[in-house]
Order: structure tokens, then sequence, then C-alpha cells
């Protein structure tokens, strides 16, 4: 597991944006941690770093969202952003989780899950998790664990 100590809000971002360079199409990365613990800011930054078009924001009231990659851009990966939240409590969440057919699109996208611990892991056997976690000084703490893979190998290059 690699932590990763991110002192201001800007500092999740960027550190966003360098996840960005080791990312490709078909990679699945899961975000835990509460309420404000920094997900979404990240989920920009990662954004931001595959030079996707349109603002980023939770897609916790949408579920899911595509991100077109620019044309202009040199990566051409899409990012697909995923909020399970609200699924938490269904019957069956991973019956509506396999309803977004987020695996149709898993291998073209990167595609980032919120939320989704229990319910994703079924779309891609290899992936990431990040935990973040906000302290009372608003540093956030990233707990990066690759699972299967080259994950381990690829987080290397973080340093």
């Amino acid at each position: 597991m690699i932590r990763i100590v991110l002192p201001e809000a800007t500092d999740t971002h960027a550190f966003g944006r360098r996840l960005a360079g080791l990312l490709r199409a078909g990679d699945l990365v899961l975000l835990t941690g509460p309420l404000g613990a920094g997900k979404t800011a990240l989920t920009q930054g990662i954004g931001a770093g595959l030079g996707v078009l349109g603002d980023i924001t939770s897609p916790t009231f949408v579920i899911a969202r595509v991100h077109r990659p620019d044309p202009t851009a040199d990566r051409g990966v899409a990012l697909v952003h995923a909020d399970a939240y609200r699924l938490g409590d269904a019957t069956d969440p991973r019956a509506e989780i396999d309803d977004l057919d987020l695996d149709a699109s898993v291998d073209e996208s990167v595609t980032v899950v919120e939320w989704g611990a229990g319910m994703v892991e079924q779309l891609a056997e290899a992936h990431l998790r990040i935990r973040l976690d906000r302290r009372d000084d608003d540093t956030r703490i990233a707990e990066l664990e690759p699972v299967g893979g080259d994950w381990a190998q690829r987080l290397t290059a973080l340093g």
C-alpha cells in the first residue's frame, strides 16, 4: 500500500493529474472514503490529466457520466465517472451496477467509481483502490492499494 499526504485541495487535484499519466483504457479505479474526503476533486484531476471534455462534478444524482476525450488531445481516452452512493441502500446494488452497463465501456475508457466498494470489482479483475480521508486540518490522506495486474509496478512511477 502506498500512502500519500495531500496538504491542500489543490494537491488532491494535482495528484489526480499525475495519476492520469499512469492510466490507460480498461483501467478501473475505485474511490472510497467519507463525504468531503476529496473523491470528486481527485477525479477532476484525473480528468484534467486525461484531457477529457466537460466539467467533472459529482454524479450522485445521475449515477454515471461519460466524459469524452478532447479530439485535439494526445491521449484519446474517455473517462467514465460513476457514483454508487445511492445504490448502497438498494436491495441488490450489484444488479443496479449491472443495469448501468459500465462493463460495456470499461475496456475503452478509464472508469472511476466513487462509493463502489463491494459492488464494482467484478468489472475488472485488476483495479486500483484508493481510500481518501480528510483530517481536521483539511489535509487529505490517499492510500493506494493495487489489486492484480501490473498496478504495483505502475504505481512505482509515483515515487
